[in-house]
């Protein structure tokens, strides 16, 4: 199997993405400034390894790009008959772009980088 052709599939904010070297992602927000180097450690399959649930020892680092917001989604709420409510209501989901840099199938535990680690919303 060629280097280049190596992907994962990793889990980050309730959801799953598959990845090679190189990629630029849109993930929830991850506690991590612009600039700085993190490591996403729940890898559910590395090339043709699965995990059982995860694969032990293996490990994505990737660099921040930037901290983002999603498109609005505008959500409309209307009771019928004889009330005269109505509510509108914006959201935009703050979310964290991030440059995959490598993949490794062993070794995360002594690579001595930062966790990707959700960031909370209460502040």
């Amino acid at each position: 199997m060629k280097e280049d052709s190596m992907f994962a599939v990793l889990k980050t904010g309730g959801k799953q993405y598959k990845v090679a070297s190189g990629d630029v992602l849109r993930v929830e927000k991850l506690a991590a400034d612009a600039g700085e180097k993190i490591q996403f450690n729940e890898i559910l399959m590395i090339g043709a390894t699965v995990g059982a649930p995860l694969v032990a020892g293996a490990a994505v680092q990737a660099e921040v790009i930037d901290q983002v917001k999603a498109e609005k989604v505008i959500t409309f709420h209307k009771r019928r008959r004889k009330h005269g409510s109505k509510r509108t209501r914006g959201h935009r989901q703050q979310l964290t772009l991030v440059r995959i840099t490598d993949i490794l199938e062993s070794g995360a535990d002594a690579t001595g980088v930062k966790a990707a680690i959700g960031a909370s919303t209460k502040a």
